[in-house]
């Protein structure tokens, strides 16, 4: 069974980390020299890195496997049950220095419950635990456990390094590809590698890239499918499939994608900041509106329209 090509080009160490922010690289280092770490809040888009990054720190950090307790915010540490598996984690005396509660996606922990729980046990216990918490929506966690944490933000890579590390991962696995078939799947992900990759590698057959209509698999994605209407010039079926095939729970996820592929909406900055400024609008509106179709329709119309 061939290896997975997220998982295969993991970096192993920090070194091997892409880092957009050069003072982000020399902080962690730092905290790597000093053996220790504050509480941290990893934030950025998916597929950004922020889960890599923290299992790199807990792995150069020397900490114990019996220290280290992962858990899922949108899974089970999502109830209010999973709190008292913490507490007895956190009760217990670190075989090393400290102890480490890993909580991806902490956006989606109940903020009534958990969240509260939370807080206070990173207060309780800042002597013998750190936590680090991974978040797409940090506006999504309350305050206090914000102001209990050094917030660290991802900054996504640009379109440019983004496709060149799609590129390589092609070229190191000798498949062929032409840039009009990746620019394609890269519209469809950017920013989010893990998803970039794992849709390139099974429409990566007989060592050539497949264009998206032509594959077999992993293709069932309304982003894919919508650069392709819109490089045709087919705006008004563009528009049509992304409003059939997203529901009113994918709205933010639906704007955040528009605004990351501005080029589809104009070639020239001035024609970009007027995109900018509709998709805020369109944004704005989520809460406000009672049908998010029509609200989406409404925002797409007004973004093929951009003169």
């Amino acid at each position: 069974m061939k290896a997975l090509w997220v998982e295969k080009y993991r970096p192993s160490t920090v070194d091997g980390y892409v880092f957009v922010d050069d003072a982000q690289r020399e902080q962690v280092q730092q905290w790597i020299r000093d053996g220790s770490i504050p509480h941290l809040m990893l934030s950025g888009s998916p597929g950004t890195g922020k889960t890599t990054l923290a299992k790199l720190l807990i792995n150069e950090l020397g900490v114990d496997q019996f220290d280290v307790m992962y858990a899922n915010g949108s899974k089970e540490a999502r109830k209010v049950e999973w709190v008292d598996k913490l507490i007895s984690f956190c009760q217990t005396m670190p075989f090393g220095t400290f102890k480490i509660v890993l909580i991806d996606e902490a956006d989606y922990m109940n903020i009534n419950s958990v969240q509260p729980a939370l807080r206070n046990l990173m207060e309780d216990y800042s002597q013998t635990v750190r936590f680090i918490l991974t978040c797409n929506s940090p506006s999504k966690i309350m305050k206090p456990i914000h102001s209990r944490c050094q917030n660290f933000h991802i900054i996504k890579t640009d379109h440019t390094e983004f496709t060149a590390r799609v590129a390589t991962v092609l070229v190191t696995e000798g498949v062929e590809f032409d840039l009009d078939t990746l620019d394609t799947y890269i519209k469809a992900t950017y920013p989010d590698l893990r998803k970039c990759l794992n849709l390139v590698q099974p429409n990566s057959q007989g060592g050539q890239l497949l264009q998206p209509g032509r594959a077999d698999v992993g293709t069932q994605d309304w982003r894919l499918k919508s650069v392709e209407l819109f490089k045709a010039g087919q705006v008004r079926q563009a528009r049509m499939l992304i409003a059939q095939s997203t529901s009113p729970d994918d709205a933010d996820e639906v704007f955040t994608w528009m605004y990351n592929n501005l080029d589809l909406w104009g070639d020239t900055p001035e024609r970009q900041d007027q995109a900018i400024v509709i998709i805020r609008n369109g944004m704005v509106n989520i809460p406000l509106s009672a049908d998010q179709e029509i609200n989406l329709s409404a925002t797409l119309i007004e973004l093929s329209n951009i003169a």
